[in-house]
């Protein structure tokens, strides 16, 4: 017997109002996930940007507020030694993308992303304010 995957993507556009930021994606991903058809599978859930990342974690407001605090802490100090920032001054957000990831992976079963109770997805912007980030959604699967 021969198993045909099926692959399907998405680009979703959001933009940001803060130097740092977190934007709550999760409902645009589990639409998505729904409206492919697939299953049972992989969902790649990624941003193609050098200064921003994807996180997972608990939808709680005093929460993602440390979260902010804590990027900010570990991504800002030095930053008037970082090299990088002759050129853009946005050292900081280069380095947290590189720290943090740009990607997360997620099986899916019954038709649904398998994450936690507690877990949302977040777009994760460290040089922001921009007009528009892309997030490039893609599933792979029966």
């Amino acid at each position: 017997m021969v198993m045909v995957l099926k692959t399907v993507s998405r680009v979703v556009r959001v933009s940001t109002t803060n130097r740092f930021q977190l934007v709550n994606i999760t409902r645009e991903v589990e639409a998505f996930v729904k409206e492919s058809g697939v299953c049972n599978g992989l969902l790649v859930v990624s941003v193609p940007h050098a200064t921003a990342s994807v996180i997972v974690n608990e939808n709680e407001p005093g929460l993602l507020q440390d979260i902010i605090e804590k990027v900010e802490s570990i991504t800002e100090p030095g930053s008037s030694k970082w090299l990088h920032n002759s050129i853009d001054d946005n050292a900081h957000a280069h380095i947290g993308s590189a720290l943090f990831g740009h990607e997360r992976v997620f099986p899916i079963s019954d038709c649904r992303i398998l994450k936690g109770i507690w877990q949302d997805i977040f777009l994760l912007e460290m040089d922001g304010p921009r007009s528009e980030r892309k997030i490039v959604l893609a599933v792979l699967g029966e």
